[in-house]
């Protein structure tokens, strides 16, 4: 069985810009003003997180306007019930805050990429050898750049996103220290900014994670 969003998930997209945005709590208002914003600064992959009011038709709609120009996943997927509702909206990838081989295995039978989120190395290498596309490694700032070295010193062939805490002041160093890929929630999407509609600065802050990530993912 292949992926069932009639746009799939691009690694070409992805690799242009190593970071995965993350959406939750916000208004579909919000996210409409939010997704052409992040697609001009040049950012190129998002996740709407099930438990936001509202998440599967929010998945919906950004993939009708913008799923040819930005891989559109959803995160927080939970359970195996999560999924399905996150592939009926058609999410192009999925992430998840555990290890839930259910929902792995499901999403690697569908060729839907999955981050599982894991924490300590057996669970990471457990993700990893279930078919994980890349782990998300959560919380990431409570481990610090040094884990993600650490666990790649041995495990080289895993591919790491640290996820949680990632902010401009500390990308570069979980970059240089093996990342393959940030997840990055309110540091990115500035409650301040959305709250007051000012979204000139909100787009000029997308493009400085875009010029961060353009400068140390491609050292």
């Amino acid at each position: 069985m292949t992926q069932s969003s009639s746009h799939p998930f691009s690694w070409d997209l992805f690799s242009k810009a190593p970071v995965v945005g993350i959406i939750r709590g916000l208004s579909v208002e919000e996210v409409n003003h939010i997704l052409p914003l992040y697609r001009d600064a040049g950012l190129t992959t998002i996740e709407i997180t099930m438990n936001t009011v509202g998440a599967e038709s929010m998945i919906q709609q950004a993939i009708d306007q913008y799923g040819r120009e930005l891989n559109i996943g959803a995160g927080t997927v939970c359970t195996k019930d999560d999924l399905d509702k996150a592939l009926d909206a058609g999410a192009q990838f999925i992430v998840t805050p555990i290890v839930n081989k259910k929902v792995v295995k499901s999403c690697v039978k569908r060729g839907v990429p999955i981050f599982p989120g894991a924490y300590t190395p057996s669970e990471i290498y457990t993700a990893w050898s279930l078919g994980a596309s890349m782990v998300k490694v959560f919380p990431a700032t409570s481990l610090g750049p040094d884990y993600i070295k650490e666990v790649k010193a041995p495990l080289n062939q895993l591919k790491l996103m640290p996820t949680g805490g990632i902010s401009l002041d500390n990308m570069e160093a979980y970059i240089r220290a093996g990342a393959d890929g940030l997840g990055v929630g309110s540091q990115l999407l500035h409650k301040d900014f959305i709250k007051q509609k000012n979204w000139d600065e909100l787009k000029r802050h997308f493009e400085a994670f875009m010029k961060q990530a353009n400068t140390y993912f491609r050292k």
